[in-house]
C-alpha cells in the first residue's frame, strides 16, 4: 500500500496527478463525489516552486464531504447542501494545507454521516475496496476506500460511534479516532457534538501519527479543544494488554475472532502481557448512544430550515410549508428517523425517563474504562462482530445496522481513544481489523503500539 513518503518522491505536480488519475479509473467505487482538481494542481505548482513549504509539502489527500473545503461543494451526501460552497475551510484542512498537504477531493458518506454502510449518501453508496458488492462501512466510507485503493496516502474523517474505526476495519487500513477534543471540529458539519472527533486514515500507523500530530491542538473556535498534547513516540516498554470478555463471545464471526486472537498471540509473542478484562456496562452502550446521539442530531440539524443556507423546496405558500417542505425532501430516511427518536427522548414527557438515565449510565461506563486502565495499557477487541457485508443486507432492518456498532459506541461515549488496526483476511479474502483502546490522552502509545506489531510482519 502507498504510504505519505512514496508520494514525497514524486514533485508535487506529479503527485497530484497520479492521484487524480487514480481517482478517475477507480470511479466504480463511487468513493468520491467529488474533486478539486483545479486548485490542487494549482497548488502543486506552488509546492513545486517554492511558495508552499512543510511537513506534507505535495502530499494528496482527500477529505470526508462534511469537512469544510475549498474547490469543491460540500454536501454532507445530502441534497440539502448539494450546491453549498464553503466559504471557509475547517481548522484540520487548514493545519494540513499549512505544512504544504494538497486536498483532491471529497470523498463519499451516510448522509450527514447518519449511518454505517455509506448507503445513506443521496448520491449512492460507496463500495468495498476488496469486494464491490459488499459495503464499504461507514459513515466515512468513502474516505476508507480512496486509502485503501491506494489513491491517497491518507485521507480524514470524522468518528461519533465508530464512523472511522468501522470502514478502516472493513478496508483493511489503519483509522484513528482520537481522544474527543484532540482536533478542532471547526468548519465540520456537526453530527452529535458530545462524541464527535476527527481522525484520519493511512496505511501505517506512522503517517497516521504524523498527520495526527499536525492537526491536535487548541482552536479558540472551538471551545471543546484540549491543548496539545499528541507527541508522536516510539514504544519503550512493554504493555498489558486487557482483552475484553464482551467483544470475544461466539456471538462474534469466528473468522474475526480467529484474527483478532492472532493479533493478541503476536503482542504476547513480543512481550507484552495478555490478561482478560470484564466491561460489563459495554452491554447497554448501545443503548446509551441511541439515545444520546439522536438527542444531538435533532438539535443540531435543526438549523436546515431552507432559510439561510442550502436548498429549499419550492412553491411553498408559508414558512411552516417552507421548514416542512424542506426537511422532508432534503433528509434521507435514517436522517428522520434519528431526529424523531432525539426529539422523542428530549420531549418533556421523557427526558428524566431516557435522556437523563441514559447520561447518568454513561458516567458508569466511563468509570468502568477508568478503572479497567489503572491496570492495563491498552484494551483489545474487534471493531465490527463481522467482516464488511453484502450491500443491501440490512438496509430494511435499522436494529440490525444499529447492531454492527455494538463495539465503537463504547469508547465514543467514553470519550478515549481507539484506532482500527489491520487484523489480516478472512478465508474469503475480506478485511478484518483489531480495535486498541487506550485511556485519554494515550493516543499516540496507541499508534506506537501499533507501529511496532507492524513492524514485525
Amino acid at each position: 500500500m502507498v504510504k505519505i513518503s512514496d508520494y514525497a518522491r514524486m514533485s508535487a505536480l506529479e503527485a497530484v496527478q497520479t492521484a487524480l488519475h487514480k481517482a478517475k479509473e477507480n470511479e466504480q467505487y463511487n468513493a468520491l463525489l467529488s474533486l478539486t482538481e483545479d486548485r490542487a494542481l494549482r497548488r502543486a505548482q506552488a509546492v513545486d516552486g517554492g511558495e508552499i513549504t512543510g511537513r506534507l509539502a505535495g502530499i494528496p489527500f482527500v477529505v470526508k464531504d462534511n469537512f469544510l473545503a475549498y474547490g469543491a461543494p460540500t454536501t454532507a451526501a445530502s441534497t440539502l447542501l448539494k450546491e453549498f460552497m464553503a466559504p471557509i475551510q475547517a481548522t484540520a484542512v487548514e493545519k494540513l494545507e499549512a505544512e504544504g498537504a494538497i486536498c483532491i477531493g471529497k470523498a463519499n458518506l451516510d448522509a450527514f454521516a447518519h449511518g454505517g454502510s455509506t448507503e445513506n449518501s443521496a448520491y449512492g453508496p460507496a463500495k468495498n475496496s476488496h469486494d464491490t458488492s459488499r459495503v464499504a462501512g461507514g459513515s466515512s466510507g468513502g474516505s476508507a476506500v480512496v486509502t485503501a485503493l491506494d489513491i491517497v496516502p491518507f485521507a480524514l474523517g470524522t468518528d461519533t460511534g465508530g464512523s472511522i474505526r468501522q470502514p478502516a476495519s472493513f478496508n483493511g487500513v489503519v483509522g484513528v479516532k482520537p481522544t474527543y477534543g484532540t482536533v478542532s471540529r471547526y468548519g465540520v458539519v456537526a453530527m452529535a457534538s458530545s462524541t464527535d472527533t476527527i481522525g484520519t486514515f493511512a496505511t501505517t500507523a506512522d503517517d497516521a501519527a504524523l498527520v495526527m500530530d499536525i492537526m491536535a491542538g487548541t482552536d479558540e473556535r472551538d471551545m471543546t479543544t484540549l491543548p496539545d498534547f499528541f507527541v508522536p513516540t516510539t514504544l519503550d516498554k512493554k504493555l498489558t494488554i486487557g482483552v475484553v470478555k464482551q467483544f470475544m463471545t461466539d456471538d462474534v464471526d469466528a473468522d474475526v475472532r480467529q484474527l483478532v486472537r492472532g493479533y493478541i498471540e503476536k503482542a504476547k509473542s513480543d512481550g507484552h502481557t495478555i490478561v482478560e478484562v470484564d466491561l460489563p456496562m459495554i452491554e447497554y452502550s448501545l443503548a446509551m448512544y441511541y439515545i444520546i446521539v439522536p438527542a444531538e442530531i435533532s438539535s443540531n440539524l435543526a438549523r436546515y430550515d431552507g432559510i439561510r443556507y442550502g436548498t429549499r423546496a419550492e412553491g411553498v405558500k408559508t414558512l411552516a410549508e417552507l421548514y416542512g417542505k424542506t426537511r422532508d425532501q432534503g433528509f434521507v430516511t435514517e436522517n428522520k428517523r434519528r431526529i424523531m427518536i432525539g426529539s422523542y427522548v428530549l420531549s418533556s414527557g421523557f427526558f428524566d425517563a431516557y435522556y437523563q438515565k441514559a447520561q447518568k449510565a454513561r458516567t458508569l461506563l466511563i468509570n468502568e474504562f477508568n478503572t479497567l486502565f489503572q491496570t492495563c495499557d491498552v484494551l483489545v477487541g474487534p471493531v465490527s462482530p463481522t467482516p464488511a457485508f453484502k450491500l443491501g443486507e440490512n438496509t430494511a432492518d435499522p436494529v440490525k445496522m444499529y447492531l454492527a456498532d455494538i463495539m465503537t459506541v463504547a469508547p465514543s461515549l467514553a470519550g478515549v481513544p481507539a484506532i482500527s488496526v489491520p487484523a489480516g483476511v478472512t478465508e474469503g479474502g475480506l478485511p478484518v481489523g483489531v480495535q486498541l483502546i487506550g485511556q485519554q490522552k494515550s493516543d499516540a502509545l496507541l499508534l506506537a503500539f501499533a507501529k511496532s506489531l507492524e513492524e514485525d510482519n
